[in-house]
């Protein structure tokens, strides 16, 4: 019997101080999935989105499907030739957010890349976002940033896994 798939932490990145954005560049080959896992909270005073660059593609190369919900509502929608690249929402200046992003065959060269995220918060808000990045190319730097030219505050966490399918 195998033991399954593994997760082996890459990086990590715990902001000292405020920043625009977080990097992970260099991204070894050596897996088949990333894994990213978030708790973040975003200067401003309202919620906003976190978004995702993809190798430094800013194109109107990505499409995405959201769902929503907080035990009272729910919401969905989609997204084509996007360039900002959501994977989570909403990040808030008051609160944690955590977000856990997977990237599916980053390494692959012949699809298409895809990634699947959820998140949610203390007071039960959940997000859900199906993404395809419309490119081929193996994935070798992710980039993380609020939307609307906010920050992620001082002590958010970014911690980047290799999965080893088995």
């Amino acid at each position: 019997m195998t033991a399954g798939a593994t997760y082996t932490p890459i990086a990590t990145q715990t902001l000292g101080s405020a920043a625009a954005s977080v990097t992970f560049s260099s991204i070894s080959q050596s897996y088949t999935d990333l894994v990213l896992v978030l708790n973040a909270g975003c200067s401003g005073s309202t919620e906003q989105d976190t978004y995702v660059v993809i190798n430094g593609d800013t194109g109107s190369n990505y499409s995405q499907t959201y769902f929503a919900g907080d035990g009272t509502s729910a919401s969905s929608g989609r997204a084509a030739n996007v360039s900002d690249a959501t994977i989570g929402y909403p990040i808030r200046p008051t609160l944690i957010t955590t977000i856990i992003c997977n990237f599916s065959n980053y390494s692959n060269s012949t699809t298409y890349k895809t990634w699947l995220s959820k998140d949610a918060s203390a007071d039960s808000l959940v997000f859900v976002v199906a993404g395809l990045w419309r490119n081929t190319n193996a994935i070798t730097s992710l980039l993380f940033k609020p939307s609307n030219s906010r920050n992620f505050l001082t002590g958010s966490t970014f911690t980047l896994y290799g999965i080893l399918a088995a």
